[in-house]
This record gives C-alpha cells, sequence and structure tokens, in this order.
C-alpha cells in the first residue's frame, strides 16, 4: 500500500536517519571513516513499498549534505539503509569554495564517497571546467575520471582525451588515448599527457607533437610545455622543426618559443636542410629571429652542399647571417678534412655568398700530394669544387719526393689553381723561391733545381712539376743531386707536417698540439683585412691565371 507523507513529516524522519549508524566498506582505498549522508531538504517525501522497498522518493528542491558536500538536485532516491541515493533533474554538488560538479543523473555511494555522474557532465574548479557525458569522483581518494571522451577547458586551453583524470586538490589532469590541446596558437597531439590548471603546464609523459602557428614542429616523448610564456624544457633525444628546413635535436631542449630561442644538451644538432649543414656538439644555442647558432664541446660542423661532403671540428663553432648572407666562424684547433682537401688552423671563417673559406693564423693545407701554408689562406669554392687557393705572408707549397727530398715553392704571396681536384697551376709573387727535383723519364733525379725570382709561374701534371717560368730578372741553377745536403735543399720557412693533416672524417677530432712553424710566422690578420686584401687580390690572382 502506498503511503504519501507531507513535508510536515520528514523532521521525524530525519530525526531517526540522525541516530544509526552503517558498516565499514570492507576493503578501502584509504582509511574511510564512514559518515552518513543527511536529507536536509525536500518539498515531497514519499514511499512506494512495493516497487521501491525501503526507498525515500523526494521531490523539489532536494537537498543532501555528506561531511562537507552538498548536493542538490529536483527529485531523488534515497536509500537510507544503504547511506546511497540516486539524484535526477539540474544535479549539482558542492564541495569547498571552488569545486562543483554538475549533471542530469547522479549515482552516489556514501559509504565509499563514490559520486557517478551522467549526461551533460560538468565539473568545475575555480577555472578549470571539465565537460564528459559519464564521469565517477572518488571523493575519498578525491580523483575525478572519465573514460569515455571528456573535455577540459581553462582560459588558455581546451584539452580532450577518451580518458581523464582530475584531482582538485592538486589541480592536475591527467590524459590519455587521443589526447589534443588546443591553443589560439598551437595544437598538441599526444597519447598521453598531463595538465597542470593552476600553471598551465603540460607534462609531456608520452610520444607527442606539437604544432605551433604552422611554423614549428616539437617531437618529444618527455618533458614540460608551459603554455602560458611558450617555453618549454624537453627530454630523451627531442626534434624541433622550423618552417624553413632548420631543425634542432638534443639529448635535451630547452626552447623559448615566444622569443625564439632554444639551447640543446648532449649530442645536440643543428641542420639547416635549405644550406645543407649541420652543426653539433655537446652544447647549442639557436636564435630564430638572428639565425645565429652556436656549438661547442666536440663541435663539428658537416657541409653536405656539394659533391665531397667537408666535415669540419673547433672549439666553438658559430653559424650566422650578415647583410650579405649565411657565414661559419670556428675557433681553435681547426681541423677541415674533404676528400679533396684537408686543413688546419686556428680559425676559420666561411662566407656563403662568395663561397669563400679563410683560414687564419698559421693554417696549413692539403691536396693530394701538396702541403700549402702561409699566415692567411683563402680558399674559393666553384660549383661546389675547390676553384682556387690565395696564400698571403710567409707562402710556402711543397711536396715530398722522397724520404729526405721536397719540391717547395716559397714567396709572399701565391695563386694556387686547382682542375679536377688538383693543383694545375701556382702563381708565386714577393721573393719567389723554388726547390725542384727533375725527373728523367724513367724516373730518375736529374739533380736539383733552386730558382730565384720576383715572379714565377709553376705548372703542375699530375702532381709534379711541369714546367717553370720565370721573369727576366731571374736566376736559377741546376746542381748535381748529390752536391747539395737536405738542409742546402731546404727553403727558409720550411716544415713538413704530414702527422698532423687530418686522415679522415673522425680524424678531425684529433689534437696534435701546438706547433711553431717558423721564427717568421706572423699573428692572424682580422676579418677586415683579409676582406680588404681579398678585393684587391682577387682581381690580380685572375689576371694571373687568364696568362
Amino acid at each position: 500500500m502506498r503511503k504519501i507523507v507531507k513535508y510536515g513529516l520528514c523532521a521525524l524522519l530525519l530525526s531517526v536517519g540522525l541516530m544509526m549508524t552503517w558498516a565499514q566498506d570492507p576493503e578501502p582505498q584509504k582509511q574511510n571513516k564512514v559518515t552518513l549522508v543527511y536529507l536536509e531538504h525536500s518539498e515531497t517525501l514519499s514511499f512506494d513499498e512495493a516497487n521501491l522497498p525501503e526507498t525515500q522518493v523526494l521531490r523539489g528542491n532536494v537537498r543532501f549534505r555528506h561531511d562537507s558536500a552538498l548536493l542538490y538536485c529536483d527529485s531523488a532516491y534515497f536509500y537510507e539503509k544503504r547511506n546511497s541515493l540516486d539524484a535526477f533533474g539540474r544535479v549539482r554538488i558542492v564541495q569547498g569554495d571552488t569545486l562543483v560538479g554538475h549533471g542530469d543523473k547522479l549515482y552516489y555511494d556514501g559509504n565509499r564517497k563514490m559520486a557517478r555522474f551522467r549526461r551533460n557532465v560538468r565539473l568545475e574548479d575555480g577555472r578549470m571546467t571539465l565537460y564528459t557525458d559519464s564521469l565517477n569522483y572518488d571523493r575519498l581518494n578525491d580523483i575525478a575520471y572519465y573514460y569515455s571522451g571528456g573535455r577540459v577547458c581553462d582560459s588558455l586551453n581546451t584539452l580532450t582525451s577518451v580518458w581523464g583524470q582530475y584531482v582538485p586538490a592538486t589541480k592536475k589532469a591527467s590524459f590519455k588515448n587521443n589526447v589534443r590541446l588546443v591553443n589560439p596558437d598551437f595544437t598538441l597531439m599526444s597519447d598521453t599527457l598531463n595538465y597542470h590548471t593552476q600553471t598551465n603546464v603540460a607534462d609531456i609523459v608520452g610520444p607527442t607533437k606539437m604544432i605551433y602557428k604552422e611554423e614549428t614542429t616539437i617531437y618529444s616523448t618527455k618533458g614540460w610545455y608551459n603554455t602560458q610564456n611558450d617555453q618549454t624544457s624537453l627530454l630523451k633525444r627531442s626534434l624541433i622543426e622550423q618552417n624553413d628546413g632548420k631543425t634542432m635535436t638534443g639529448d635535451s631542449i630547452f626552447y623559448d618559443q615566444k622569443e625564439g630561442w632554444g639551447e640543446m644538451f648532449g649530442a645536440m644538432q643543428l641542420t639547416d636542410s635549405a644550406q645543407m649543414v649541420t652543426l653539433s656538439g655537446n652544447y647549442g644555442y639557436y636564435n630564430e629571429e638572428t639565425e645565429y647558432g652556436w656549438a661547442t664541446d666536440s663541435a663539428l660542423m658537416v657541409d653536405w652542399s656539394s659533391k665531397d661532403t667537408m666535415y669540419m671540428h673547433a672549439d666553438s663553432m658559430f653559424m650566422l647571417k650578415d647583410t650579405l648572407g649565411q657565414m661559419m666562424r670556428a675557433y681553435r684547433h681547426v681541423r677541415i678534412y674533404r676528400n679533396d682537401m684537408q686543413a688546419i688552423c686556428d680559425s676559420m671563417v666561411y662566407t656563403e655568398h662568395d663561397s669563400t673559406i679563410r683560414l687564419f693564423h698559421q693554417p696549413v693545407m692539403w691536396n693530394e700530394e701538396q702541403q700549402v701554408s702561409a699566415n692567411f689562406i683563402e680558399v674559393f669554392i666553384k660549383d661546389s669544387v675547390i676553384d682556387r687557393a690565395h696564400l698571403v705572408d710567409a707562402a710556402f707549397v711543397t711536396r715530398e719526393v722522397d724520404s729526405i727530398r721536397y719540391d717547395q715553392m716559397s714567396g709572399k704571396e701565391m695563386y694556387a689553381y686547382m682542375k679536377n681536384g688538383e693543383i694545375n697551376h701556382v702563381s708565386v709573387s714577393g721573393n719567389a723561391e723554388t726547390v725542384f727535383f727533375p725527373k728523367e723519364d724513367d724516373g730518375t733525379l736529374m739533380g736539383v733545381n733552386k730558382t730565384q725570382s720576383s715572379y714565377v709561374n709553376v705548372y703542375m701534371k699530375e702532381g709534379e712539376v711541369d714546367k717553370v717560368v720565370l721573369t727576366a730578372a731571374s736566376n736559377g741553377t741546376m746542381y748535381p743531386i748529390d752536391q747539395l745536403s737536405k738542409e742546402q735543399t731546404l727553403l727558409k720557412g720550411y716544415f713538413w707536417a704530414e702527422e698532423e693533416r687530418p686522415k679522415d672524417k673522425m680524424d678531425v677530432f684529433r689534437h696534435p698540439g701546438e706547433k711553431v712553424r717558423t721564427d717568421e710566422s706572423a699573428p692572424a690578420i682580422s676579418d677586415q683585412e683579409a676582406k680588404a686584401l681579398n678585393k684587391k687580390e682577387r682581381n690580380k690572382g685572375d689576371k694571373a691565371n687568364e696568362n
């Protein structure tokens, strides 16, 4: 038989409820001291023992209290003995000052302190709002989670995923499966992500891809991204790609997207695919606006823009752009390996606009069997191959004939011209001196040819001297092969540095130690001096080549 009890009888029933105690959940996740759910208000209360035994049917502005939480709804079934309820219509739970849960339905277990929201669910906590159709809120462990798709929004970002979890105490949200973070400036996609709603920092804890304004793409599996200031720290060999072809890679990267610069640590690589250049080391820096890059600690530059890949090592290497184009600088212990050329020096500058490598402070360069040295050397590249070299101050070219004899050319200035990857013509000016060991057709040494001239042209064939052309005011003498001692055949400033020559691409990391070449060795000239000299001498060298 159905009984209807008017609102005036509620007080009696509530007083009975206050006196009842209930058993504790047998396997709680935390120590759970069971407390009662109290009905505080309802416009009507009824019973239907036949269809709804031990159920209070409540309608109209229903309000419950459980510990510090208040629950509101339009109607409810209250299972007082089980300390639980089902709530319907404009359901709302208010906990503390900021946490509010909304939904069309709620199933609440007071013993386990578990709330199950269904349909049009919304959980609000300060600046964060979570939207889903099914949300479970474990009040005992202070964890809310969904498992069939949801969305978390704040003032900066919107995050969606199949599974999600939120902890009000820590303001931390976790997401799995098809995670997507959308910001006005970027979109992040991942399979796993943590997000701090107070700081707007996303923790990358799984394979993640982020696209920033269609300009920058970030790949990482571990790190964090601050969506307030666009700063990120990336670990585990992360990668940053720019749409202009530049990439940054490292064991760890700190990157400021808003300011446009990044630092790379551990096996870093800075690659410019447009220029076909990679700069690597154990520490690196790059500024996107100025296109300034820096690498140190095992620094290596690899240029694969031509047929012969060039490898260059130095203590520190810099990549920058000026008004004329791209520039590369290297400082201290510079070593270069390329199939058609090897070199060492103290510092180096490469400029893209004129395809010129400038070597400073006692540079030495090798081409096939020839060793080239001076106090300053310029190497001109044309159509990706070495066209000529310009040697300034204490210029010297030598070639080993045998263990005690060396072909030599020295002067104040030289131009060495290349053909098919080998030196085929050398012009020497200013106190030009030569020592050559001409050969018979069968390879027997004919003698020692020593010349002195203000200007001399030497023509090579298959790596050996073929013809020497002197100016009118010159002198030269052919000596019998055994008449002069080894010391008498060596020109002033001679040295042989084959043991310092880079033998392959990995040999550029070898440090043979500091060497003093000659008492007359001069300090490195400045970039300004080199540019002024280039402008004056380049035309002169071109004219000599034409002759």
